[in-house]
């Protein structure tokens, strides 16, 4: 199973495409984590990434396709992957089908969620997550337990710099500009499936499952 899921920012790419993977046996290959990741060392990629996704824009093509075409050479991606986060232009776009055609692979499928924008900046700016453990929680929706601890480890909830509603509404321009032409590009190749990503998670996740399975 070889798939991307498509969609803005707070469209519950990440928190599906989590689950899934553990039950499909792939990895979960969520590029925001690995640049936080990075961010968090210290090192020189990572301090810029840092400055880049605090101002809500997107990581230049070129570090990002690097990072996935490393990621996707690991050997636990050989039977499989979603992709959580990439592409994110055309650019990357077509370094991805090039990458993988010179893996011997081949897309199955591009599954795009779609989310209102009040639904979406509603989700964004209430989001808080554990600082160990990365658990999402949501002051609203799904708030912790107490207030600023994690239920699952105990870890302190923060809210990222880049889930403050200016930087949430400047997010959402970007994809607007940037992303949603890959709509196009999708499509053309007979790949795109929209999937509604407002409802209940496991009704969603049963949409996403037919829809992919039936790829």
């Amino acid at each position: 199973m070889r798939l991307i899921f498509l969609g803005p920012p707070g469209a519950g790419k990440g928190t599906q495409a989590r689950e899934l993977a553990r039950q499909w046996g792939v990895p979960q290959i969520a590029t925001g984590e690995m640049l936080r990741d990075a961010a968090a060392a210290g090192t020189p990629l990572g301090l810029e990434a840092r400055r880049i996704m605090e101002t809500g824009a997107l990581v230049p093509d070129d570090v990002m396709i690097g990072l996935i075409a490393e990621r996707l050479r690991q050997p636990d991606a050989a039977g499989g992957f979603i992709l959580d986060g990439f592409p994110r232009t055309l650019a990357q776009a077509e370094a991805l089908e090039r990458l993988l055609k010179d893996l011997g692979q081949k897309l199955d499928g591009v599954l795009f969620f779609e989310v209102a924008e009040p639904e979406l900046v509603r989700r964004l700016t209430g989001r808080r997550l554990c600082r160990q453990c990365q658990t999402a929680f949501h002051v609203v929706s799904a708030p912790p337990r107490r207030a600023g601890v994690c239920d699952r480890c105990g870890g302190t909830l923060y809210q990222r710099d880049d889930d403050s509603e200016a930087t949430v509404r400047h997010r959402l321009g970007v994809y607007q500009r940037q992303t949603a032409p890959l709509l196009d590009y999708y499509r053309d190749r007979g790949l795109l499936t929209p999937i509604q990503g407002e409802g209940e998670i496991g009704a969603i996740r049963d949409v996403i499952r037919r829809a992919a399975e039936a790829r």
